[in-house]
């Protein structure tokens, strides 16, 4: 029996042995493992950070971009209102401008009948200062012949 302990010890150390080293390879592998998701973690805990300052800046250039589309649609109002105003004015100045245009025709129109009038009134001067002449002329002759009758007159009235 005494044999029979020892192969059965022998056996058990054997079999110890063989548990060892199964538990070694079940532990190497586990450790393999457990090393792999730490760097696994480790690579995602990278990415993690990675996609949250991504995350913060596409945040914060999100804001920027609102900042900036707010400012543009106020700039776009107060360019519409500017475009509204000088729309209004554009108008107005266009109303004007017919009104001056319409008031410019009706000041030549005027014009051209004042004109015709004083060529009318010209040649009707003219007309008077030639017959003014005609009638200077004739008194003068008339007054001629006056100072010639008054001049034979007094000759004839010393002769006697």
């Amino acid at each position: 029996m005494n044999r029979f302990i020892q192969y059965l010890n022998l056996l058990g150390i054997i079999s110890l042995a063989a548990l060892c080293c199964l538990q070694w390879r079940v532990n190497s592998r586990l450790n393999l493992e457990v090393l792999q998701l730490e760097t696994t973690r480790q690579e995602q805990s990278i990415e993690i950070a990675q996609g949250k300052k991504l995350l913060n800046e596409n945040a914060a250039d999100l804001d920027d971009f609102r900042e900036r589309l707010k400012l543009s649609e106020s700039q776009l109002k107060r360019s519409e209102e500017k475009v509204a105003i000088e729309s209004d004015q554009l108008k107005k100045l266009t109303n004007e401008r017919d009104q001056l245009k319409a008031a410019l025709d009706k000041w030549m129109a005027a014009v051209a009948s004042r004109d015709e009038a004083l060529q009318a009134e010209g040649e009707q001067l003219g007309k008077l200062q030639g017959e003014r002449n005609e009638a200077v002329n004739r008194f003068n002759d008339l007054a001629g012949k006056y100072n010639d009758l008054v001049k034979n007159l007094n000759e004839s009235s010393a002769k006697k």
